[in-house]
């Protein structure tokens, strides 16, 4: 069974409160598929972590890759309380957690207000993600 918190539409907001790893990707992607096994051993470490780890399948979840703007795959966001910062380091394992551990996220410069996922902004965004998927 996997520790990975799946995040869709509906329950996405459970990453506004807490700490958080969240990572976006696609079935079909191939750096997405050669990062799964570090991601899924990250989840298991996230309560020694003091994190819970996340993910959301952008073909399923067009409203959400729109809300976070994702436009390129894997993408990551660390969250704390409400505070997003994209994640650009390494995909390994011991890179994850070096970046909880040793609290490297704090020298991030945090997402802008406005294009905060949580923002009246990224919600248009979501919408407009989400309504182009329809459309096709």
């Amino acid at each position: 069974r996997s520790s990975v918190r799946v995040l869709c539409g509906s329950n996405w907001s459970l990453v506004l409160q807490g700490q958080w790893m969240l990572e976006f990707y696609a079935p079909w992607c191939p750096a997405c598929q050669q990062m799964e096994v570090a991601w899924e051993s990250f989840a298991k470490e996230s309560e020694r972590l003091g994190i819970t780890v996340g993910k959301v399948d952008v073909t399923q979840e067009p409203g959400l890759s729109g809300r976070f703007f994702v436009t390129t795959l894997p993408t990551i966001y660390h969250a704390n309380d409400g505070v997003f910062r994209r994640y650009r380091g390494s995909r390994t394992l011991e890179d994850l957690q070096g970046y909880i551990l040793e609290r490297k996220w704090e020298a991030v410069e945090p997402v802008a207000g406005w294009k905060s996922p949580s923002s009246i902004m990224m919600h248009g965004m979501a919408g407009l993600f989400h309504f182009s998927g329809w459309i096709r």
